[in-house]
Order: structure tokens, then C-alpha cells, then sequence
């Protein structure tokens, strides 16, 4: 068997389903998830791309690693028209709970919305290549085995071809010279808990922990059609910024936005917070088999798989305060600790002095000020984990035993050095658009290339290049 030494890596490419056109706000509001429509999907980019990295490898076999957020479950709003299970007046708005059967639906739905990618990738395995998904946050449903069955099926693959293509739990080692993973497991917001085992027994229903960011995107920016949640700079804003887009688009077309993100936010605390309590499924087989077969799937062996597990982050969700920081819901509640004491205070003199309640008004006047120094003075902690950590990068560098570390998850195209180790972030494909009417967007369709090199065949260069396709009507 000849070693494919030829890498691809690409990630965040967030393929998900048209925004279905019965949302009521979609019909009167243009602008309502413009970049959800299929004007912006990139499909036909995609299986240029990869017609390209054929003939690049100048055929030569090739290694396409898809590198997590490839598939965006988060945003998936279709519905079934005769569902088998119940779906709840939440899903009908926020999209289906990450159940077993309901993930299975919004693969489908993604499969034949995207059918020419799929089309591409049958392809690309029949004339030989290989094919490695790895999940991200955006995905982690992946780790469902029906749903690789359903992916697996749907490209039409002999029993040979079929082990071409392989799903890993969370990272992959190629070549014995680059470790390869989303990245999302050093991000508290992101991170999903245990990889090898992320499901949790709901009712005798199989269910996926979430991670909290995603848990978010669903209950809150699924409701916020407006934000585009592909790039942080379009929901993460200061108070001005946020009044400015109000009184710009959302007066007209989202005016009540405020209850909208009240509901969410505090759906998504409540949600996050009662998940600690749950039932963790349990295996029939040990955890030492269950590490075994993520070590085979992910080129390497059992103690690769239990170090590297053990630089997980700390997930966000054992921390609701900081969870609530980050939901804006802290200050919310002190409004209101403010509000009630301010009210039994002058409810205690109005008792033995003839005052009227709207001096209530007084203290709450004195407050703002310390309630505004509190609110400038929490700042949020989603930006401090875009950046690598130099460290990490080392000891996972050693661990695997490697001297190239790829990333994805946070959309930022990368190619650096830090200390004895090569680093690239792959950057993202999504349509992510720093504007509402999607006219100006940041650096996209970036991927990470690995070769061996002319003077030594054996040793592999990596590149970070960018994909520019040809439209249509081009030839």
C-alpha cells in the first residue's frame, strides 16, 4: 500500500441548510440571515477545490483532512413534515434538540442541500484518495455512529472504498510528522467534555452534551437573525456599538430584541446548568477499548490518546457565574438587586414618613454610576482563546511526537513558529460577512497544504494557501 503524502486541510466550512422561507421575518426582512441564503453557499468552490488539490498532487494519491465545523448542526431550522418523534414548540424556533433521530434528519437535510460537495467527494474516494472528518463544536453530532453511516452511505461506496474514509474523535495524526484537531478542545466555551463519550441518556433517548457556546448559538443567535454568528465582531460589541445597530436595523425589523435575548439567555443558563446533572451513557464495552479504537482510528496509540486528553480546558459550563457574565445575564440581575432594595428601602421610610414611592428613583440614580463602572469593567473571555498557546502547542507537540500542530475553530488563517513548533490554522470557508447586507467580508477559502519537499522526499513542507475559484460563467 502506498503512504499518502499528500495533505489537504481545510475546517469551518459551517455547510448548513438554506434558512427556511416560512420564517415569518425571512418574508418581510431581506436581510434576515442574508448570509444563510443559498446565494452565498460554496459549493461549487468546494469541488473545485477539490478537483484542485488532485491535480496539485500531480497524481499522486492525496489526504483530505476535513478539520471540524465542516457541518453547522447549530444552524439547521428545517423541520419534518411527519416526524416519528415529538418536536417541541422551542425546536419549531430554535431548531431540533441534538437527539439521535433528530441529528440524523438535519444531515440529510444537509446532504441534499449540499449534494454536488458530496457528488465531489465520492469522487475523490473512488479514484483512490483518502477522506478523515474530524468534528468540531459546530458538529460534534458527527460523534453519533448512524450519522457517519448516513454520510458513509449517501456517497454510494464499495466496501473497499469505504475505508477511505474515516471519522476520528477528536484529533489525527498524519504522516508521524502533523497533529491535526479543531481546536475547540481548548476553548472552555467550546469544548466538548469527553469526546470518546459526549452522550447522555435522555429519557432512553441518545442525546449529545453540547458544548455551552453552541447551546448558545442555538437557543439565542438562532433568534437573532441579524447577527452572524461566523464572525465575533458582529455580536460582541461595546453598549454604543450595540444601540447604534439597534436604532440601525433592529428597530424595524426586531424591536422587542431585548425579550428575545432575555428568553435565550436565560434558556441557555438554565439548559447548560441542568446538563450537569444528567445521565452519562454507559458503554457496553470498556474505556480501554473505547481509547484503543480512538488511538487506531487516529493513527496513534492508546497513551498519544489519554495525554492529549489530559490538556483538555476547563469547561465554562462548571462555572454559571461565568456563563452568566458572558450572557450578559450578571447584569441583568444586579439591575434588579438594585432595583428591589432600592424599593424596600424607601417602602421602610414611606412606613414613618409621608414620601412618595418615586423617590425610589433617587438611590437608583446614585447607583448608575457603580453600576456602569461594574458593566465596562466585565469584558468578555470568547477573544483570549484565539490566539495558541505556546505552551500547549509544546507539550502536544511532544506528546504526539510531532513538529506541526493545524487548527481550526477560530476562523483566523495562521502560519507561525513558536519555539521548535510549526503552527497553521486553516481559516474558514463560511460566509462570514462583517456587515449585515453582506458586502464586505474577512479573508476566506484558506487551507493548509503539506508536500514532501524535492531535496528530500521524506520530510514534508506546510503551506497555508488560498483557494481562489472560478465563477460559473468563467472557464
Amino acid at each position: 500500500m502506498v503512504s499518502l503524502v499528500y495533505t489537504a486541510i481545510i475546517s469551518d466550512l459551517h455547510l448548513t441548510d438554506a434558512e427556511p422561507p416560512r420564517h415569518r421575518r425571512a418574508s418581510r426582512h431581506p436581510l434576515w440571515k442574508k448570509f444563510k441564503t443559498k446565494e452565498f453557499f460554496i459549493d461549487s468552490a468546494l469541488v473545485q477545490f477539490i478537483e484542485h488539490i488532485q491535480e496539485k498532487a500531480l497524481g499522486n494519491k492525496v489526504e483530505l483532512i476535513l478539520n471540524g465545523d465542516i457541518f453547522d448542526f447549530d444552524s439547521v431550522m428545517s423541520l419534518p413534515d411527519d416526524p416519528i418523534y415529538d418536536v417541541n414548540w422551542f425546536e419549531t424556533r430554535r431548531g431540533l434538540f441534538p437527539k439521535e433521530e433528530k441529528s440524523l434528519f438535519k444531515m440529510q437535510v444537509i446532504i441534499e442541500e449540499h449534494i454536488t460537495v458530496f457528488e465531489a467527494l465520492r469522487d475523490f474516494i473512488r479514484k483512490g484518495h483518502e477522506v478523515v472528518i474530524i468534528p468540531g463544536n459546530h458538529d460534534v453530532e458527527l460523534l453519533f455512529p448512524k450519522v457517519q453511516k448516513l454520510i458513509v452511505d449517501s456517497l454510494d461506496l464499495t466496501d473497499d472504498e469505504r475505508l477511505k474514509i474515516r471519522f476520528v474523535d477528536w484529533f489525527y495524526i498524519s504522516g508521524k510528522d502533523t497533529l491535526i484537531e479543531h481546536g475547540h478542545q481548548q476553548d472552555p466555551y467550546c469544548m466538548c467534555e469527553d469526546p470518546i463519550n459526549p452522550f447522555l441518556l435522555d429519557y432512553n433517548e441518545l442525546s449529545i452534551r453540547l458544548p455551552f457556546g453552541n447551546v448558545a448559538c442555538r437557543y439565542m443567535m438562532n433568534g437573532l437573525g441579524l447577527f452572524n454568528p461566523h464572525v465575533e465582531k458582529n455580536y460582541i460589541m461595546s453598549l454604543s456599538d450595540y444601540l447604534k445597530f439597534f436604532f440601525k436595523y433592529l428597530l424595524r425589523a426586531q424591536p422587542l430584541i431585548v425579550w428575545t435575548w432575555l428568553w435565550g439567555a436565560v434558556a441557555t443558563l438554565w439548559h447548560v446548568t441542568a446538563e450537569r446533572f444528567s445521565e452519562p451513557y454507559k458503554f457496553s464495552s470498556s474505556i480501554e477499548k473505547r481509547i484503543n479504537d480512538t488511538a487506531e482510528r487516529s493513527r496513534t496509540n492508546a497513551s498519544t490518546v489519554r495525554e492529549l486528553k489530559e490538556l483538555f480546558v476547563r469547561p465554562a459550563t462548571q462555572s454559571p457565574l461565568l456563563i452568566a457574565k458572558e450572557l450578559w445575564l450578571d447584569r441583568l440581575f444586579l439591575i434588579l438587586f438594585i432595583f428591589v432594595s432600592a424599593y424596600f428601602f424607601v417602602s421602610t421610610l414611606k412606613a414613618y414618613f409621608a414620601i412618595s414611592l418615586f423617590w425610589i428613583f433617587v438611590p437608583l440614580l446614585l447607583l448608575v454610576p457603580f453600576f456602569l463602572f461594574y458593566a465596562r469593567s466585565v469584558t468578555s473571555l470568547v477573544s483570549q482563546y484565539k490566539e495558541p498557546d505556546e505552551q500547549l502547542l509544546a507539550k502536544q507537540s511532544v506528546i504526539a511526537g510531532v513538529r506541526r500542530i493545524v487548527y481550526g475553530h477560530t476562523h483566523l488563517a495562521t502560519h507561525a513558529h513558536f519555539g521548535g513548533v510549526e503552527h497553521l490554522n486553516s481559516g474558514t470557508w463560511s460566509p462570514a460577512f462583517t456587515n449585515v447586507e453582506c458586502t464586505e467580508t474577512t479573508e476566506r477559502n484558506t487551507y493548509v497544504w503539506i508536500a514532501p519537499t524535492t531535496e528530500e522526499p521524506s520530510v514534508r513542507r506546510a503551506e497555508l494557501v488560498s483557494f481562489t475559484s472560478k465563477r460559473p460563467d468563467e472557464k
